[in-house]
């Protein structure tokens, strides 16, 4: 498929030093962002909570505007998505359920006292990490035990998290957050935005937590945005942090929409918790709406693959690329669209994107048909890629999920199958999809009709299914009321995210209401699996020895004492195991025979297709020197302290990926 637009490269820099330097923001070129702040939070446990939810509970009410953008030229009639619907011929979904329970929303206690509905829509998310669940909405998140669903520590306000951190990161807590777990470092990621209004007070705020428990320690930036920062979505990718955003020109959504903003930040110095940048480019106004792909599975991109940005297209979806290189920004790249055609749809509830109707009330509910729904999901399966998304279609009336599975996207990108999902009358909306480990397929939502209150439900399908397929329909929750009062805001999204310990499991997020009402809505948590989906623990043991003999440098002084410093690395999609040892070479004149040696005992956890590698690296060093894993003289022999290089070596068990 043709690129419709050009690769934007070329640098500009956005630097904070008291005020906001206002950037030249051009399409053609990357901005180097550079943080306003960072910092390591105390322990999320040990701060005081008290006065910020008392703060949050005094808000005034507000129904949160929708930050509007052009929607895609082209027919937004209600004819051209009811000929591909699937009608309703499935099996109710095979899939099995598991946790299902209240999240955040009215009357929701916890440990940190009881929540307080100030706000609408409530923007449910919500992630899975090794031990818990995390659940954020506008304005509060919380932590349960994914064994058991037991609230273990919440509901508390967002900014929290940036306590103690300064500026309006600290001080505001405007929400649109999102929370994910990144399974490669084992890490929560939150991110929300500030946006105090006017220029220079636009901030996107993210936290990453220093290890795998979403009530500790959190490594804190915070982020000066060049515009109003609208709708941010955050995704993980072994390179960086890609995320996308909404951009208009004032915090007033009747403001002009300048375009999507993608932006990728430094992962591996948040990871770290040092300074960090952020590379970003600007989109004319002609696209809104972007998703960055965030991966799911053991299995990571292809090495040095771009991030995929998607977004809607009339008839079809854009696809981008992103490169970044943190060390040259010249180098950066954003690269695109390709246009991927897909079957003929009109957005639901068309250019008003207000029509979801509800039982007792003339009041409608907001669609968001106008873009693609959390989460762009991301996973590699060895032999190929694949990309699933949904966003809402109009079907005659009702609105319905429409649905894609996008192969090879890091070529010549093709539609492996696609779908609308309407097997009735009822209004299907706010979807958020993924995929498991084998392939099978899950889409969560909300359903509402004329009979039907506002209540969540989901469907999926297995690989073995027609293609373009989904399964019956199984409710989460029914809803017993419907939203009044004027307000039609709901959503603005939903979350399904796979658990990184089985890789098997969906955990689902979404809004509902127990009474009919207004600024009274609750959330939902739940979780199901297919039985086809397996996950095992591999045990992987053995010795790896090295018998290396080493040419000493000239000058070397006779009978220098010399360490062989080995270093086994496995690449366990759950994070890199490392052992060293270090063993004392035997000096002969100018040679020096070195026999490092590592016995090993792994369990680790992988699908079972999976292929589980090690690489090793060795450093030859003078005796007593100290050296990093991430240092660069494992891999070359330029830096002071080698001082000599294998020039023959044997070893077992192990190829030979790295030489000094």
């Amino acid at each position: 498929m043709p690129c419709t637009e050009r690769t934007l490269k070329n640098a500009t820099v956005i630097v904070l030093s008291g005020l906001l330097l206002s950037p030249c923001v051009s399409s053609s070129a990357v901005e180097v962002i550079q943080e306003a702040a960072h910092d390591v939070s105390p322990p999320l446990r040990s701060i005081p909570t008290d006065a910020l939810n008392a703060a949050e509970a005094r808000r005034p009410r507000r129904e949160i505007p929708l930050g509007r953008f052009v929607a895609p030229p082209g027919a937004q009639t209600s004819t051209s998505t009811a000929i591909a619907s699937q009608l309703l011929a499935a099996p109710l979904i095979s899939a099995t359920p598991g946790l299902n329970f209240d999240g955040l929303g009215v009357g929701f206690s916890g440990p940190q006292g009881t929540f307080n509905v100030t706000g609408v829509p409530p923007d449910p998310n919500g992630a899975v990490g090794d031990t818990q669940y995390v659940q954020w909405v506008n304005t509060s998140f919380a932590v349960f035990n994914k064994a058991t669903g037991a609230v273990v520590y919440g509901p508390v306000a967002g900014n929290i998290l940036w306590q103690g951190f300064g500026g309006q990161c600290q001080q505001r807590n405007d929400g649109d957050p999102i929370v994910l777990f990144d399974q490669i470092a084992r890490r929560w990621v939150f991110q929300q935005f500030a946006v105090n209004g006017g220029a220079g007070n636009y901030y996107d705020c993210i936290a990453v937590s220093t290890t795998s428990d979403a009530t500790g320690t959190y490594n804190r930036y915070a982020f000066p945005m060049p515009n109003f920062n609208d709708y941010p979505k955050i995704a993980v990718w072994p390179d960086a942090y890609y995320a996308s955003f909404n951009m208009f020109t004032s915090g007033s959504m009747s403001a002009s929409f300048i375009g999507g903003y993608a932006c990728a930040f430094d992962r591996t110095s948040m990871l770290a918790g040092t300074a960090a940048t952020a590379h970003c480019f600007q989109l004319s106004s002609a696209y809104g709406g972007l998703l960055p792909s965030d991966l799911d599975g053991s299995n990571p991109p292809p090495a040095g693959s771009p991030n995929y940005y998607m977004a809607i297209d009339t008839n079809s979806l854009d696809l981008w690329k992103f490169h970044v290189d943190f060390t040259t920004p010249g180098n950066s790249s954003f690269t695109g669209p390709t246009l991927i055609p897909v079957n003929a749809y009109s957005q639901a509830c068309g250019a008003s994107g207000t029509c979801i109707p509800q039982p007792g009330t003339s009041q409608q509910l907001d669609s968001l048909g106008d873009r693609l729904m959390h989460r762009l999901a991301y996973r590699h399966f060895g032999n190929y890629e694949t990309l699933v998304a949904n966003h809402s279609v109009d079907n005659g009336g009702p609105a319905a999920i429409r649905w894609y599975e996008i192969r090879n996207p890091g070529g010549t990108p093709t539609v492996y199958q696609q779908g609308t999902y309407a097997p009735d009358a009822t209004s299907r909306w706010m979807g958020s999809i993924g995929m498991d480990a084998v392939g099978n397929i899950a889409v969560g939502y909300s359903a509402s009709s004329s009979a039907i209150h506002p209540s969540v439900a989901y469907t999926g399908r297995l690989p073995s299914d027609a293609l373009g397929t989904l399964q019956a329909e199984s409710m989460i929750v029914s809803g017993a009321g419907s939203q009044n009062g004027g307000i039609s805001r709901w959503g603005d999204y939903s979350a399904l995210t796979i658990d990184p310990i089985d890789d098997c499991t969906f955990w689902y997020t979404n809004e509902y209401l127990q009474t009919t009402g207004n600024f009274n809505w609750s959330t939902r948590i739940a979780s199901f699996k297919f039985p086809g989906c397996s996950h095992s623990s591999v045990a992987v043991s053995g010795v790896i020895t090295l018998n290396l003999t080493i040419q000493l440098a000239t000058g070397v002084p006779s009978g220098a004492t010399v360490e062989c410093q080995l270093t086994l690395t496995t690449l366990d999609p759950l994070g890199a195991i490392k052992e060293n040892v270090i063993a004392i070479a035997t000096v002969s004149g100018t040679t020096a025979t070195c026999v490092p040696s590592i016995p090993y005992l792994w369990t680790l956890s992988a699908p079972t297709t999976d292929t589980i590698s090690v690489l090793y690296a060795v450093a030859i060093v003078p005796s007593g020197s100290t050296i990093k894993s991430s240092d660069a003289r494992y891999r070359t022999n330029n830096l002071p302290e080698i001082i000599g290089v294998p020039v023959s070596g044997t070893q077992t068990a192990l190829s030979d990926t790295t030489k000094l």
